[in-house]
Order: structure tokens, then sequence, then C-alpha cells
């Protein structure tokens, strides 16, 4: 840990206690760098450095949390003051205060190797190289139908120190690059498909190659060309990769504890049921090594634990803090996952196209919606239709609606291709019997 860092974060934890106030202080430093290329040249420049100190106090049941980028001693001898004072007008609230310790234990201290030790070595000459590359590569593949390519290179360092005044200290240093281009194309009469390919890693070197990337993203685009919509049918539909969480998001929300205590959840009550197929498992696993989603304590200095939220279809946890667990009365796991994972399969999409007969290879979502209490949702799609593995035309304007209970039981395999560039870390999925529905 940084000693001027560590120096402060101790200090302001003392400050708030001889206010006789317990206390969480999360002390955060960013510096990122985005450079965007349009028309080969430049478009944008944007660099800062912040930092942040947020202060959460407990007291006797009350509770206040404030930020402030002033780092500056007399500043925060104010800014505590102000918090405290804060916290002490608030009405009381019994289920809030700080975790019991015993959930402190047990934190890994392997590497997950979250911070790419070359970042220092970045130049300005490499991000303008990424980002001016990208965008000839698109420009080139999308040929004479290309409008506007915009390609961007981005790259961030982070760190944060946590200290809580009834015994944990943790920290995080992290780094994050992210390459990638949106591509606008001229269609038929006034259509100006847009589309594009992004791609982020803690590590630059596990990034694909700047030319790869503006060749997909020009290539996602042009696919789109002479889309249209069919009518209303029921047909198998394949979920790219990237795009699976767009529609999980609505299922996981029905898993966490402020839903559940709210009367928000389609999902009370259902641990032990089977609420998916066979396929649908989910695993959430915190120390994938240069794992988007890895890491050493959660939102509530928890050390986290691999766990699995279902399994073959059944469900087997909630996403519940400590806050939560203490207003239901259950056992606290952690505010939501880390890499999520469902396991890929063997087949390719490929393949699998080539045994569906007619159906959807969904590329991208439109807007959607999702209720956690009844686990109705509705989205727009984009894809191609397709016929026994060959691609017959674009769609769009497409809807699908249905229910998530309904939903994860259609779900019929998994292709062999996760996505590794997210903490969704989700192969293609393919569902049986889905009503697809033109809008």
């Amino acid at each position: 840990m940084n000693t001027a860092m560590q120096e402060l974060i101790n200090w302001v934890t003392d400050q708030v206690k001889k206010a006789g106030a317990d206390s969480k202080v999360i002390l955060s430093k960013q510096r990122f760098v985005e450079i965007r290329y349009r028309e080969r040249k430049p478009d944008a420049i944007k660099e800062a450095t912040t930092q942040n100190l947020n202060l959460e106090v407990f007291l006797n049941g009350k509770y206040a949390s404030q930020s402030t980028p002033d780092l500056r001693k007399p500043a925060l001898e104010a800014f505590i003051k102000e918090v405290v004072e804060n916290a002490s007008i608030l009405d009381q609230d019994p289920f809030r205060s700080l975790p019991d310790p015993k959930y402190y234990a047990g934190a890994t201290g392997i590497d997950l190797e979250l911070n790419d030790k070359d970042y220092a070595a970045c130049t300005p000459q490499d991000r303008h190289a990424i980002a001016s590359a990208i965008e000839e590569e698109s420009l080139k593949r999308a040929g004479e139908k290309v409008i506007s390519v915009e390609a961007t290179s981005y790259d961030s360092t982070y760190e944060e120190y946590v200290k809580t005044s009834n015994g944990f200290t943790g920290s995080e240093k992290t780094t994050y690059f992210q390459k990638g281009a949106s591509v606008t194309i001229q269609d038929e009469g006034d259509r100006k498909p847009n589309g594009g390919y992004y791609v982020g890693s803690h590590i630059k070197a596990d990034l694909p190659d700047s030319k790869e990337v503006g060749t997909l993203a020009a290539y996602r685009t042009l696919i789109l060309m002479g889309s249209k919509k069919i009518p209303t049918e029921v047909l198998p539909v394949i979920i790219e990769n990237r795009g699976t969480g767009r529609v999980l998001n609505g299922f996981l929300s029905a898993l966490t504890g402020q839903n559940l205590q709210q009367k928000r959840s389609f999902l009370a009550g259902m641990k032990g049921q089977q609420v998916g197929s066979k396929v649908f498992t989910l695993v959430d696993d915190p120390h994938i090594i240069r794992g988007m989603g890895s890491k050493h304590y959660d939102d509530d200095c928890f050390a986290p634990v691999r766990r699995d939220i279902v399994k073959e279809g059944q469900l087997l946890e909630y996403f519940i803090n400590w806050y939560y667990s203490r207003k239901l009365e259950c056992e606290p796991t952690t505010s939501w996952p880390s890499n999520l994972i469902l396991p890929p399969g063997t087949r390719s999409v490929e393949e699998i196209m080539k045994d569906l007969g007619r159906g959807i290879l969904i590329t991208d979502f439109i807007g959607g919606n999702s209720n956690s209490t009844t686990g109705d949702f509705s989205v727009g799609i984009i894809g191609q239709l397709f016929d026994k593995g060959q691609i017959i035309h674009p769609v769009s304007e497409m809807n699908i609606a249905d229910n998530h209970l309904k939903f994860w039981n259609k779900l019929a395999e998994a292709a062999n291709d996760p996505w590794l560039y997210s903490s969704y870390r989700m192969p293609s999925l393919v569902f049986k019997d889905v009503v697809v529905a033109g809008i």
C-alpha cells in the first residue's frame, strides 16, 4: 500500500473514532487517457487524473455517506465533522452497521494479475497508433459504403485503499485497456446502419490486434445491410456471447437482497427449485486470473468465494449483502457477482446453426425492459435469419417478449465461445421455441 495513502486513511479513521463513530473509508485515485480518431485524424483527446475519498459513518444506528476530492487535512477535518453531524440528525436504522468482522477472514493473497506492470510504458504515440490503425482498417473493409468511422483507444489505472474501524484493511490496483470502433454505412434509401466492435482487458497484451478489431467493426456493420423484419414466428434463437448479459440481467436482478426484501422478486422463495433447463448453470468465480470481475474483497469487504448460483437449472444462491441479510434475517453472500460463468459447450455457433433449421442469430439488442416482480421482459433484437447454417438476410425491427421462468427453461445448448472481455464470461446460447415478433 502507498505509504502516504495508508497514513491518510488511518488518520481519517482515527478522526471519525474521536468523534464517537465507526467508519468505512475508501480512498481512490484514477488516471485515464482516451484518444478518438475520425476522418484519419484525432477527433478528441482526453486525459484526467482524479482522486476521491468516500466516508461512510455509523453512529448509534444512524448512517451517512459522502465523498470529497479534497484530500488536504484541514479540508478533511471539516468534511469529517459535516458527515458525522449529518449522520446524527438522520433517522435511526437498526439494520445499518459495519459487517461482522468474521466475514473479512479468508481473503486470498494470490496475484489476480489485474494490474499491467507495463502500463507506464504506454506512450502517446502508442495510443495514437492504435486508434489510427483501427480506423484505417475499418475504412478499408467498409469500402465505398462507409459514411463514418469513429475509432477509440482508452486506458486507465486505478488504485483503491479501504479501511473499516472494526478491522478490515485492503487495497487493489488495476489497469484497464479498451479499443474499438463504431462504423456507420449507407444502405438503401435513407437507412444508415451503425455497428461496431469493442474489446477490453486488464492486460494490454490480452487484446486482439488493432487491425483485427477494425476488420470486425466493419464486418459487424456490413452484415446489417438490407435488414428487414419477418412475420411473427416461433423459432430457435442463438444469442451471441457478448450480448447474453442484456437478457440475463433481468434474471439476476430478481436475486438481489433488496428486491427480495421489498417483495419485488419473481424468484423469492424459489431456492432449491428448478428455474431453468439442465443447461442453465451459473457460477460466480471471483478468483479467475485476469478476470474482468476478479477481486480480493467485495463491496462489504467480505472475502469473496466461488459460488454455484444456479446448477443444472436449480436455484442455489441469492445475492444478499450485509445490510439486507440483517433485514431478511439470513446469512449474507455478496451484493453482486464477480465473474459470472455459464459453462461452455463443445460445438461452435456455426455447427449448431446447421442443426437448428430456420432460426435467428441475435447479434445486438435495442432497448428493452424487465420486471423483477413478475419476470416478464421484452427486448428489441438485431440479427441474422438463417436456415440450416446458411444466412438468409439480416433482421431488424423484431422483438422478443417472454417470462424469465419460461425463457431459461428453453435454453437448449451453450456454444464453445465464452466472451472473455467482460465479467460475464458467457458463451453464445441457444434457445428453442422462442416467439419472435415484428414490431
